[in-house]
C-alpha cells in the first residue's frame, strides 16, 4: 500500500474512531486522550520536527554551493515574493469574498461562545522584520525559526561558493548529514499513520460533531473559501503548464499529513521528498523555495485572517465600512506572512488583526472552540500554496 494510501486510511480510521469513542464512551474519553491518543499524536508531530531544520539546512546548502553563485537565490527571491504577494491577496480576497456573501455571523448567538485563548500582542512589522536576522547560527538552529535558518544556510553558502576548495571539507559533512536526515524521514513516514490516527482520533474524541451545528455556516463558509482557492490554483498551474493533475497526486502525501498534523513545519520534510522524487522539481528550486514558502507562504491563513475579521463585525452588527475592509486586508496579509507553522497559531494572530480594524477581541472566543476542526484544511491549503508557487517557478526555470 502506498504512503499517501495509509495516511488517508490513518485520516479517516481516525475520526471514525474519535466519533465513535465520543458516542459510545464519553466518560472514558478523557482519560484515553490524556493517555493514548494525544501523547502518540504530539510524539508523531515532534520527531517529525526533529528532522525539519537539518534537512531545510543542509538541503539549502547543498542546493546554493550546486548553483554556484548567488543570481539563481536573487532571481528565485524576486520571482517569489510577487508571487507570494499577489496569492495572498487573492486568498484574502477569497475568503472575505465569501464571508461578505454567506454572512455566517448573522446566525450566531452569544450563547454558542466558548472559552476564547489568551490573548497575546502580534509583532509589528518592522518588529517581525527585525526578528528574521539571525544573531547566532545556533540559535536559530536550536529555536527551529525557519526564516532565520534560512538566512542563516543562504550567508553560509554564499561564503562556501566564494572560499571555493577550501569548503569542501565542510560541503562533504553537509551531503553526510542532509543524508543521514533523508534516511530518518523515511523510517519516520511509516509512522506517519499511526501519529494521523492518533491526531484525528483525539479531536473528535474530544469536540464530537455537536459544535458544528453551533457554527455550522462558519465552517461551511471557511471550508468553501478553501476549495476555490485550490481550485484557483489548479487553474495557474494548468495556465502555466505546470501539470496541476500531476502535482496534486505528486504532493499528497505531504497534503494529508498537513491535514492529519496542522503543522505545516512538519510537512516540510515530505513536501521536499515529494518535490524531487515524485513530482521531479528542480533540486535548486526545491531546496530553496520549499523551506522558504513553508516559512512565510500562508494562504490558509490569509483566508482565516479575512472570513474572521468580517464574521466577527457581523456579530457584533459592527459597519463594515471601506476603512475596515482596507484595514483587515492590510493587516491579514501581513500576518499571513508572519504565522507560525504549528497548530493554532492562526487563532493567536488575529488578535492584531482585530486590533488593526477596531474590532472587539472577546470574537476570538466565537472561533476558538472549531479552530481544531478546519486547522487541518487551512494548513493543507498552505502547502498547496508553497509547492505551487515553488511548482511555477520550476517551470518558469525550464523554460
Amino acid at each position: 500500500m502506498k504512503l499517501s494510501t495509509k495516511i488517508l486510511a490513518g485520516l479517516i480510521l481516525g475520526i471514525v474512531a474519535g466519533a465513535l469513542l465520543h458516542a459510545l464512551a464519553p466518560g472514558q474519553v478523557g482519560t484515553i486522550d490524556r493517555y493514548i491518543l494525544s501523547p502518540i499524536g504530539q510524539a508523531f508531530i515532534r520527531i517529525i520536527q526533529f528532522i525539519v531544520v537539518p534537512v531545510v539546512f543542509t538541503s539549502l546548502i547543498i542546493g546554493l554551493t550546486s548553483l554556484q553563485g548567488t543570481g539563481k537565490i536573487g532571481s528565485y527571491t524576486i520571482k517569489l515574493l510577487p508571487l507570494y504577494i499577489v496569492t495572498s491577496s487573492v486568498a484574502l480576497a477569497v475568503g472575505m469574498i465569501t464571508a461578505a456573501i454567506l454572512q455566517p455571523g448573522s446566525g450566531v448567538s452569544l450563547s454558542n461562545m466558548g472559552e476564547g485563548p489568551k490573548t497575546q500582542k502580534g509583532q509589528s512589522l518592522v518588529e517581525w522584520l527585525v526578528s528574521i536576522v539571525p544573531t547566532n547560527p545556533f540559535e536559530a538552529l536550536s529555536t527551529a525559526n525557519l526564516l532565520q535558518v534560512i538566512i542563516s544556510a543562504v550567508l553560509i553558502g554564499v561564503a562556501m561558493n566564494l572560499v571555493k576548495d577550501k569548503a569542501k571539507p565542510f560541503l562533504s559533512l553537509v551531503e553526510s548529514i542532509y543524508a543521514i536526515a533523508d534516511r530518518i524521514l523515511q523510517l519516520i513516514l511509516k509512522a506517519a499513520p499511526i501519529g494521523v490516527f492518533a491526531l484525528m482520533a483525539s479531536v473528535i474524541a474530544s469536540q464530537g460533531f455537536g459544535i458544528l451545528n453551533k457554527l455550522l455556516l462558519y465552517i461551511v463558509g471557511l471550508l468553501l473559501a478553501i476549495a476555490v482557492m485550490t481550485a484557483i490554483y489548479y487553474v495557474f498551474l494548468l495556465i502555466v503548464g505546470a501539470k496541476p493533475n500531476h502535482f496534486f497526486k505528486s504532493f499528497f502525501p505531504s497534503f494529508s499529513l498537513a491535514f492529519g498534523t496542522a503543522s505545516s513545519n512538519a510537512a516540510l520534510p515530505v513536501s521536499m521528498d515529494n518535490a524531487k522524487s515524485r513530482y521531479g522539481m528542480n533540486h535548486g528550486v526545491a531546496s530553496f523555495a520549499l523551506p522558504f514558502g513553508t516559512a512565510v507562504k500562508r494562504d490558509g491563513a490569509a483566508i482565516l485572517q479575512g472570513f474572521n475579521a468580517l464574521f466577527i463585525a457581523q456579530f457584533f452588527d459592527v459597519p463594515i465600512t471601506a476603512s475596515l475592509i482596507t484595514a483587515v486586508f492590510i493587516s491579514a496579509l501581513l500576518v499571513s506572512f508572519s504565522t507560525a507553522g504549528v497548530p493554532g497559531a492562526g487563532i493567536i494572530m488575529m488578535t492584531t488583526v482585530l486590533s488593526a480594524a477596531g474590532l472587539p477581541l472577546e470574537g476570538i472566543a466565537i472561533v476558538a472552540g472549531v479552530d481544531r476542526l478546519t486547522d487541518g484544511f487551512r494548513t493543507a491549503l498552505n502547502v498547496i500554496g508553497s509547492t505551487a508557487n515553488a511548482a511555477v517557478i520550476n517551470r518558469w526555470e525550464k523554460e
